[in-house]
């Protein structure tokens, strides 16, 4: 018998593996809240299948998300990714990767982990929501405007409420999958 799925990740083998594997798992680690905080802020304006498909090129261009190296790019590695097709190549955007590396490292240092700083948000654990049809489920919501206000105050960029509500959803931070969904409650 065939497992239900949500509905937005119907008909494309990735964006099943993506919903099936990672979708709404919580993430506590630091190094994949960086990728996906990164990778949310390239797809704003942009459909997430379309991050998905140069997903791997990201991590290779971006040594693998290494937010530490990422801070300290100077405009020769700027130009190199401005020149990388296989990425989305938008300066403002590949600047942003660069100034939210160092905004990510100073609440690091703050908080002790990035981890400890968004999940504070939730106090600790996932909201779980309860849709039916995940057409249901908002675009943003007051608790990603405040996380939205907080980052950009810290000095971060291309994070506004609806990037930093699907990066909640992507990390666990909210359970958006649909009520009948065989991941609602293995998530």
């Amino acid at each position: 018998m065939k497992k239900h799925k949500c509905g937005w990740c119907l008909g494309n083998d990735l964006y099943e593996a993506y919903h099936d594997e990672e979708w709404g798992v919580p993430v506590y680690d630091d190094d994949t809240l960086f990728e996906f905080l990164i990778l949310e802020t390239f797809q704003a304006g942009l459909s997430w299948i379309t991050v998905l498909k140069k997903r791997e090129n990201f991590r290779t261009a971006f040594d693998q998300f290494d937010y530490k190296k990422i801070a300290s790019y100077n405009q020769k590695k700027i130009d190199s990714l401005l020149e990388n097709e296989g990425i989305i190549r938008n300066k403002l955007k590949v600047n942003a990767t660069i100034t939210n590396a160092q905004a990510f490292i100073k609440i690091q240092e703050n908080y002790g982990s990035f981890s400890k700083y968004i999940w504070e948000f939730v106090d600790g654990k996932p909201i779980k929501n309860r849709f039916k049809d995940y057409k249901k489920a908002p675009a943003n919501t007051p608790l990603s405007d405040t996380i939205s206000k907080d980052l950009k105050k810290r000095g971060f960029k291309f994070v506004g409420s609806t990037v930093i509500y699907a990066h909640m959803q992507a990390t666990g931070m909210v359970n958006d999958h649909e009520v009948n969904c065989f991941r609602y409650d293995e998530v």
